[in-house]
């Protein structure tokens, strides 16, 4: 048992740093080709961001324990949506942007809604006890996640973020600087290489501590899955918060709970497809009814108080003490 707590801890910290040299090799690799900066934080860094929860739902679900790979997903919403933007507004009160308000937060409502239809879409059984992500569903969350990106991407060209063509015309000009180009590799394929092991360890791990105290797998992906891949996006968006720039923290949150359900539990089920057995109603309610707030509280002055924080905290609790009560 210690030496599977042990295996846990390195594998979360595996997977972490993975993440990051991944996203820094990449990230300068991009900038030495002068990509835009927007262009690699839409894309490049997004996705880094989600990389723990992608190989961990992806080798979960290659290892047969799909309830750890949709737990994973779930958990980490909430985790985001409830953990993250209350702690963010209680350290500073979080401005919303309109836009964020009208655009951004009913995509990650309607990317939420869309993953909790497709749970229920086997008629055949009422109940989600034995349902399954097929691939054809993660066919549509994929397609989801492209009309997402293209949306980004149009909305950001609107508001004057992407690189103008002559911008463009000028950076092909200049000459792509690979000075850094075998570092930046060996960055890339490190971190690839710790998110693979990194994975690994932390579900064979929690595999057997589900198996050996007789807890559900889907408890152990809610809670200690999703709380260790959702470790980035809480440092990142309390720092940001305590800065001043409560932009990037609901920014954060936002594109991380989309990636999470579209790219993340698309790409998985396309690959194996994912056979619901402890996941419950309640589970879903539980994330419906965080990006519901957030946006409730967001509508109404445009900001997250710190009350407004407590209350997404208490929630997180409340959820939390629910889960320790099934077990």
């Amino acid at each position: 048992m210690l030496i599977n707590i042990v295996y846990i801890i390195v594998g979360v910290a595996l997977v972490l740093w993975g993440a990051d040299r991944l996203t820094e090799g990449a990230s300068s690799l991009a900038r030495g080709m002068h990509v835009p900066e927007i262009v690699i934080g839409l894309t490049i860094v997004a996705a880094g961001t989600s990389a723990p929860e992608l190989f961990v739902s992806l080798v979960s679900a290659l290892k047969g324990t799909s309830d750890l790979a949709v737990g994973n997903v779930i958990g980490s919403n909430i985790f985001n949506t409830m953990l993250i933007v209350g702690c963010s507004a209680v350290v500073a009160p979080m401005a919303v942007a309109p836009s964020t308000v009208k655009k951004d937060i009913p995509f990650a409502v309607m990317a939420s809604l869309l993953l909790f239809i497709l749970c229920f879409d086997d008629m055949e059984s009422p109940h989600l006890w034995g349902n399954e992500i097929s691939r054809s569903d993660g066919i549509i969350l994929l397609l989801g996640f492209l009309i997402f990106m293209i949306y980004t991407f149009r909305s950001a060209k609107k508001e004057g973020l992407m690189p103008t063509e002559e911008e463009l015309d000028e950076n092909s000009e200049l000459p792509n600087d690979y000075s850094h180009l075998w570092r930046n590799l060996c960055f890339i394929v490190l971190g690839l290489a710790c998110l693979i092991v990194g994975s690994n360890l932390f579900v064979d791990a929690a595999s057997y501590i589900a198996h050996r105290w007789g807890i559900r797998q889907s408890v152990i992906g809610l809670t200690v899955v999703a709380g260790g891949t959702s470790l980035p996006e809480l440092a990142t968006s309390v720092v940001a918060a305590y800065k001043g720039r409560s932009a990037i923290a609901i920014g954060n949150v936002l594109g991380s709970n989309v990636f999470n359900i579209l790219l993340i539990l698309g790409t998985t089920a396309v690959i194996h497809p994912l056979r619901i057995m402890g996941i419950t109603i309640v589970d879903l309610m539980a994330m419906l009814v965080s990006i519901g707030l957030l946006w409730l509280f967001a509508f109404t002055k445009y900001s997250v108080s710190r009350k407004e924080g407590g209350v997404l905290i208490l929630g997180f609790l409340v959820y939390m003490a629910w889960l320790l009560y099934l077990l």
